[in-house]
């Protein structure tokens, strides 16, 4: 429990809050090369954030695994070893390079499912609440007229 803690600590403080502010600095100052450095170390970081969730998951059982979890962090935002800047090269970019347009694609076709489910929902939401309405309306009609009606 203490290493979970630990672990989410530093995962958030070192793996988020401080790239996120030199992120920051790097747009504040234009400066070309550390845009590119901070965008590969973000593209990794979404990935090894997928990553985690699932072994979280699976295999947080191991032992060590909050402390590899650290050390992983570290070496990846660390200027001396650029961890973030290695995987990028060797692995994802090659590997999103070869399957940009199948991705691409389905990021269309999702957006297009996307809005049609949406649409779709949002249908048989006002279906619902005009029969819901009506429905109400009906109900307090007969409600409120039928003693009028009855005296009649």
């Amino acid at each position: 429990m203490v290493s979970w803690m630990i672990s989410r600590a530093v995962v958030l403080v070192f793996g988020m809050l401080y790239p996120a502010y030199y992120s920051y600095k790097t747009v504040k100052t234009k400066n070309v090369k550390e845009y590119v450095r901070w965008m590969m170390y973000w593209i990794v970081f979404a990935l090894y954030t997928v990553i985690e969730t699932i072994a979280d998951q699976t295999v947080a059982w191991f032992p060590l695994y909050y402390e590899l979890k650290i050390a992983f962090v570290i070496w990846l935002l660390c200027p001396y070893t650029k961890g973030a800047s290695l995987i990028y090269r060797k692995f994802l970019h090659p590997l999103l390079s070869s399957k940009e347009r199948e991705i691409d694609e389905y990021i269309v076709q999702a957006k297009e499912r996307g809005y049609e489910t949406v649409v779709n929902f949002g249908r048989q939401g006002l279906n619902l609440a005009a029969t819901a309405a009506v429905t109400a309306a009906v109900k307090d009609f007969w409600l409120t007229s039928a003693p009028l009606l009855q005296s009649i």
